[in-house]
C-alpha cells in the first residue's frame, strides 16, 4: 500500500511539473486582468468626481448659507436637516437619524484681552476656549507668569503661581514633518493646562494659539477641567501677542499685567443627531464600510477644513458610486458626526449602536484633516503583512493619482469608538498635505474661501476609490 502511495505521488508531481508553468501562466494573467479592472474602476470614479463633482457646491452652502455649527446651537440644528435633505436627494438606498444628546457650550459676547504695560494698555487678540467658564463681569487683571510645560507648574509651585495668569507660550515643534504630531505634543497645554494652572491657584489661562503660523488670529479648542476641581477662565491667546507678551515679560518682568473678559457659559445638555446614508451590500448587506466626517465646527469661522470638508467628501463617495451604477457587496455608509469638537459623543453612540444592532464592520475611514492634496490613508488594526501587501497592490494602483502612502497610524477621533465595539475592524485615517491645515484650525481664518475645489475633490475621489478596492477585495 505504501508503495502505491507512494507511486501514485510521483504521477501528480510528474504531472505538475507538466502544468505548472501554464498555472503560473493562468494566476499572472488572472492578476493583471483584476488589476486592470480595478485600474479601470478608478479611473473612472476619479473622471467622474473632476467632470461632475459636487461636494465643492456643497461645501459653499454649508460653510455660506448655514455657517458656524457648534454643538448644541441652532446653526447645528439646521446642518443637521440639511445633510439629511440632501442625502436624501441623491437617492441612497436608506437616509436617518442617530439622536445623542451633546453638550451646549456658548461664547457669548466677543473676548476682549490686553497687556498692560504700565500706563500702557495693548489690545490683543484672543478667544474663550471651548467650555471654559467666565470671568468676572468686569473682566480679570492680574500679573502674568510664563511657562512652556504643565511640568513647569509642578517646579513653580503655588507661591510663585497663586493670584497669577499663567501664559502657556510653548509653540509647534517646527521639525516634524507632518505637522499633526507638532499639534499633539503641543496640545496638552490647552487641554489639560488650566486645570493643572487652577491646582497652584492660577486666576486664570491664556495659551499660545496651537498654530505654526504667526498671524492674529486665535484658534480656540476644548479644554477639560477636572471633576469637582476649580475651574478657571481660560483664552487662547494670538501667536504676534504671545510673542509680543513674552517679549515684554523678558523685558521688564513682573511690572506686565495681563486683562481678559470673556462671558461664555454652559448651557444644559441637548438632542442633537449623527446624520446617516447607506447604500445597501448586494452580498453583505449586514457588512458595513464607513466613512465620515464631523458635521460640528466651532464658532469662530465656518468650519470650512474642520470639517466642512470632510462630510462633504464623506457624501461625496456615495453620490460617486451611485452615480457610477456601482452596487457594493457589503454595505457603505457616510455619516455625519455631531459633537466631535467639545465631547465626541457622535463617535461613542455611532460606535454603540454598531454594537447593539451586531453590525459588522470591515473598515472605517475618517476625513478630518482637511481639504488639502491627498497624499494617503494611516491603517490602524492592518497587521505588518497586511498593510505591506496593501502596499504593493492597491498603493500602485493609488500612487498615479498621489494617494499611495499606505502608512501605519491612527484612524481618528470618531471612529474610535468601533475599535472596542467592532473587534477585527481596521480603521482609516484620509491624509491630506498637512502643511496648511494648522494656519486655519480653531481659527476666524477656517471660512470656505480658503478652500480648493481641485484638492477637495481628489480627496473625494482617493476614498472613493480605496472604499472600491475594500468592497471588493477586503483586507485578506
Amino acid at each position: 500500500m505504501q508503495k502505491n502511495s507512494d507511486y501514485n505521488k510521483l504521477l501528480f508531481f510528474d504531472a505538475m511539473k507538466t502544468k505548472l508553468p501554464l498555472l503560473i501562466a493562468l494566476f499572472l494573467v488572472t492578476s493583471l486582468a483584476v488589476n486592470a479592472q480595478d485600474s479601470l474602476m478608478i479611473r473612472k470614479i476619479y473622471d467622474e468626481e473632476l467632470v461632475n463633482g459636487q461636494c465643492y457646491q456643497n461645501l459653499h452652502y454649508l460653510c455660506k448659507k448655514i455657517g458656524p455649527r457648534l454643538s448644541g446651537s441652532p446653526n447645528a440644528q439646521k446642518a443637521v436637516e440639511w445633510g439629511k435633505k440632501l442625502m436624501e436627494t441623491y437617492g441612497f438606498d436608506h437616509v436617518f437619524l442617530q439622536q445623542i444628546m451633546v453638550p451646549h457650550w456658548v461664547r457669548g459676547s466677543k473676548e476682549l484681552g490686553e497687556i498692560i504695560d504700565g500706563n500702557k494698555r495693548i489690545p490683543v487678540a484672543i478667544a474663550a476656549l471651548g467650555m471654559s467658564v467666565a470671568t468676572p463681569a468686569d473682566g480679570l487683571t492680574a500679573d502674568v507668569i510664563e511657562v512652556r510645560s504643565l511640568k513647569q507648574l509642578d517646579t513653580l509651585g503655588e507661591a510663585a503661581i497663586k493670584g497669577k495668569i499663567v501664559f502657556f507660550n510653548r509653540p509647534f515643534d517646527p521639525r516634524f514633518i507632518v505637522t499633526l504630531r507638532a499639534y499633539g505634543t503641543a496640545g496638552d497645554q490647552r487641554n489639560a493646562g488650566p486645570a493643572a494652572a487652577a491646582k497652584y491657584g492660577a486666576a486664570g489661562v491664556i495659551v499660545r494659539s496651537l498654530t505654526e503660523s504667526i498671524d492674529n488670529y486665535p484658534h480656540t479648542g476644548t479644554t477639560r477641567y477636572d471633576k469637582g476641581g476649580v475651574e478657571i477662565p481660560a483664552a487662547a491667546i494670538s501667536t504676534i501677542a504671545a510673542n509680543q507678551l513674552s517679549a515684554l515679560l523678558k523685558q521688564k518682568g513682573n511690572t506686565i499685567k495681563f486683562y481678559f473678559k470673556q462671558s461664555c457659559q454652559m448651557l444644559p445638555d441637548t438632542i442633537s443627531y449623527n446624520v446617516v446614508a447607506e447604500l445597501t451590500g448586494t452580498e453583505n448587506p449586514n457588512k458595513f464600510i464607513t466613512v465620515g466626517g464631523h458635521l460640528d465646527s466651532w464658532d469662530l469661522a465656518e468650519g470650512a477644513h474642520d470639517d466642512g470638508t470632510g462630510v462633504m467628501q464623506s457624501v461625496e463617495v456615495l453620490r460617486i458610486l451611485k452615480a457610477m451604477g456601482y452596487r457594493p457587496k457589503n454595505t457603505i455608509r457616510a455619516v455625519f458626526f455631531m459633537n466631535e469638537e467639545n465631547g465626541d459623543r457622535g463617535g461613542d453612540k455611532y460606535a454603540e449602536l454598531a454594537a447593539q444592532n451586531k453590525e459588522e464592520h470591515i473598515a472605517a475611514i475618517e476625513t478630518d484633516f482637511g481639504g488639502f492634496t491627498p497624499r494617503g490613508f494611516t491603517f490602524d488594526g492592518a497587521s505588518p503583512a497586511t498593510l505591506l501587501k496593501l502596499k504593493e497592490s492597491w498603493g500602485n494602483l493609488l500612487e498615479p493619482y498621489g494617494s499611495g502612502q499606505l502608512i501605519p497610524g491612527g484612524g481618528g477621533t470618531d471612529i474610535g469608538p468601533l475599535k472596542e465595539k467592532t473587534p477585527g475592524i481596521i480603521l482609516i485615517g484620509y491624509l491630506p498635505d498637512s502643511q496648511r491645515y494648522f494656519d486655519v484650525h480653531h481659527s476666524g481664518n477656517d471660512v470656505f474661501e480658503n478652500v480648493n475645489k481641485r484638492e477637495l475633490e481628489l480627496g473625494a475621489a482617493s476614498m472613493a476609490a480605496l472604499i472600491y478596492l475594500i468592497d471588493q477585495h477586503g483586507f485578506n
